[in-house]
C-alpha cells in the first residue's frame, strides 16, 4: 500500500536495545498524520462513481480497474469511507462460508436467525407492507379492505414482475419468511459490495491536497516540509 509513502517522517528517540547513546533517533513514519476528503468533494455526488465490489476481488484489484494502478488500494479504501478493512470489506464466498461456519457451528448455519416480513401489495399496486421489517414469527396483518371486495392482493412481489413469483391471496394471511443465519450473515455481506470511489478525473487534485496536508507546517520542530523531530525526554528529564 503506497499510502504509506506518502506520510511523512518523523525523528524518534530510540527505544532500541542497540542504541547507542541518549541522542540516538531512529526514522520512522508518521502515521498519525491523517487524511480526509475536502468537504468539496464529499458533499457533491458528481465527483463519485457507484462500484460493486465483485467476489475474491481485494482493494488493490478494484485501484487497478478503477485507477489504473494497484498501488492506489488505499484511495479506494479512503474514498470508500472505510475504516477497518477486515470487518467493512465483503468476504469471498468460500471464506463467507468458513466465517459463518466458525461463528454459528455446520449444525447451526441453518437455524433461524430472525422473522421478516414479505411484501404486501395490492392489486392496484399499492404497498401494504414493505418487505425485510423483522417481526415476530406470529406477526400477521388484516386482509386489506378492498382486496376482500374486489378481489385479491398479492403477497412476495407484485403480479407484473416476472423475475419472482408471487401468491395472490384474498384472506387474512402471515406475511412472514424466516432467514436462518447463512441467509443473513449473506446478506450483510452482500451489503458492503455497494461503494462510491471517487471519480478518476479528480484523483490528481486530491492527491494534489492530500500531499499538502502531509507537510510540516513551521515550527520549532519542523527539519523540513517531511521531516520532524520529536522532543528527546530523556534529555528533558530529571
Amino acid at each position: 500500500m503506497s499510502y504509506f509513502r506518502e506520510l511523512p517522517n518523523l525523528l524518534y528517540q530510540s527505544n532500541l536495545l542497540d542504541k547507542v547513546s541518549s541522542r540516538d533517533y531512529v526514522l520512522i513514519k508518521n502515521i498519525f498524520r491523517r487524511v480526509k476528503l475536502q468537504d468539496y468533494l464529499t458533499d457533491k455526488i458528481a465527483f463519485f462513481d457507484k462500484y460493486t465490489i465483485l467476489d475474491m476481488q481485494r482493494p488493490d484489484n478494484v485501484a487497478e480497474i478503477f485507477y489504473g494502478q494497484q498501488d492506489l488500494d488505499w484511495v479506494v479504501i479512503l474514498t470508500a469511507g472505510i475504516t477497518n478493512i477486515k470487518d467493512e470489506w465483503p468476504l469471498s464466498n468460500y471464506d463467507l462460508y468458513r466465517y459463518v461456519e466458525n461463528k454459528y457451528g455446520i449444525t447451526e448455519m441453518n437455524d433461524v436467525h430472525h422473522y421478516e416480513t414479505i411484501e404486501v401489495r395490492d392489486k392496484n399496486d399499492r404497498l401494504i407492507l414493505p418487505a425485510g421489517q423483522i417481526v415476530d414469527q406470529s406477526f400477521t396483518i388484516p386482509t386489506p379492505y378492498d382486496a376482500s371486495i374486489n378481489g385479491n392482493f398479492y403477497v412476495g412481489i407484485r403480479p407484473e414482475s416476472t423475475n419472482i413469483d408471487y401468491k395472490a391471496v384474498s384472506a387474512n394471511i402471515s406475511p412472514v419468511t424466516a432467514v436462518n443465519n447463512y441467509e443473513y450473515e449473506t446478506i450483510e455481506n452482500e451489503k458492503k459490495r455497494q461503494i462510491e470511489l471517487m471519480k478518476p478525473s479528480y484523483l490528481q487534485i486530491f492527491l494534489n491536497d492530500m500531499r499538502d496536508i502531509m507537510h510540516y507546517d513551521d515550527s520549532s520542530h519542523k527539519i523540513d516540509s517531511r521531516l520532524s523531530i520529536t522532543d528527546n525526554t530523556r534529555l528533558l528529564g530529571p
